[in-house]
């Protein structure tokens, strides 16, 4: 059984520091975007802090109190109600209006999967050897004899 020594807790609280960051910078320049530029790189952290926590509230909050009336088709209005609470949470932080908290939210995800795209490029083309796609490879197929 592994145990969790110090060191281990410190590097481990210093990587959800660096994971909260990196996650918040998206949020930062879409909401700069949208904002016309009243967008603080606190709020943004603030909105991936607690964004998360309001979601899951929300969505065992609704599931436990939904599916006992239900049952397994609780989960659609406990998933968008969590949504809604989210986006509530960026509606708040940010001091805009629905539309633009969800168009916070949207291009938040945009950013970040074009980000991620140029840093995979900029990866593979900057360390040599590192493999190329993360997928392994197919099994050729049997020869038939």
């Amino acid at each position: 059984m592994a145990t969790l020594d110090s060191s281990s807790l410190i590097i481990m609280i210093i990587m959800l520091i660096i994971v909260w960051i990196v996650v918040s910078v998206p949020v930062y320049f879409s909401a700069k975007i949208v904002t016309n530029g009243r967008a603080r790189f606190t709020q943004a952290m603030g909105a991936t802090a607690l964004g998360p926590i309001v979601y899951a509230i929300v969505l065992f909050a609704t599931l436990f109190v939904l599916g006992a009336i239900l049952g397994a088709f609780a989960t659609l209005p406990a998933v968008l109600l969590a949504i809604l609470a989210w986006l509530g949470v960026f509606k708040s932080l940010f001091q805009t209006s629905w539309f633009k908290a969800l168009g916070i939210a949207l291009l938040a995800i945009v950013v970040f999967i074009v980000a991620s795209f140029l840093i995979g490029i900029a990866t593979v083309a900057l360390v040599p050897g590192i493999p190329t796609s993360p997928l392994p490879t197919p099994i050729p197929p049997l020869q038939t004899v």
